[in-house]
């Protein structure tokens, strides 16, 4: 088994598990279903197209940063005649940073990486109005599981968001995909089964909230030769 992880980052982002009609909410992570279709896009497939062994894969992400929630609205008319159509909300997460990875087969784990530096189509973070801002793919590994992998990758914040928090380690939060050792303890619907847009479906996934301590980078760490009493023994 092999681990590819990925780097999720823009100005906008949006993953919504029980979006419909003209209200469109987001999670405050990614969707397994959203990352799914983005490596299946990568891959240049159609969204007819199976996408069994992409479902099969274990999925997990890291909160990096949180983001700003932001809510958008859109107006639009009829293209035949010129009809006023329902105003739709649109809700988004404004400047978030996630760490997602990928948990399958070896050889599949390989296309994808390979996918993501050509991709058949662009990838997007959850709709095709938000486009990454940074490199997605961060790697493979095939020395480590899911839980190690978002347990050692770098802190991906943005540098401004590390140099507000001075503390030498960040507690960050993951949600995994529950598997056939551990227990769920909550459940979202977002297990892709079909993307075809006459009739998509997805099913219930189970899936565990936890934390993992990561190191800052950005931290400022006070010289070992510093006395801050000494400026008192002068005086």
């Amino acid at each position: 088994m092999s681990v590819l992880t990925l780097q999720l980052a823009g100005p906008l982002q949006a993953w919504g598990s029980s979006a419909r009609f003209a209200r469109r909410t987001t999670e405050q992570a990614p969707t397994k279903s959203g990352v799914i279709g983005l490596l299946a896009g990568a891959l240049g497939r159609q969204r007819t197209d199976d996408l069994s062994d992409l479902a099969a894969l274990r999925f997990g992400v890291r909160i990096d940063q949180r983001g700003t929630p932001l809510r958008d609205y859109q107006t639009a008319h009829h293209f035949e005649t010129g009809r006023s159509m329902p105003v739709s909300e649109r809700f988004y997460l404004a400047d978030a940073v996630f760490v997602a990875a990928v948990e399958g087969d070896d050889d599949l784990i390989h296309r994808l990486h390979q996918a993501l530096r050509r991709p058949g189509f662009l990838p997007y973070l959850g709709r095709r109005s938000c486009p990454p801002s940074r490199p997605i793919e961060l790697g493979v590994r095939h020395d480590q599981t899911l839980e190690e992998r978002l347990a050692d990758e770098t802190w991906r914040a943005a540098g401004w968001h590390q140099r507000r928090n001075n503390q030498p380690t960040v507690e960050l939060e993951t949600i995994i995909q529950a598997d056939g050792n551990t227990t769920a303890v909550d459940t979202l619907r977002d297990q892709p089964i079909s993307f075809d847009p006459r009739h998509r479906r997805y099913a219930l996934r189970g899936i565990r909230h936890g934390h993992v301590e990561i190191p800052n980078p950005a931290a400022r760490r006070p010289s070992p030769d510093h006395d801050p009493t000494a400026v008192l023994r002068d005086l």
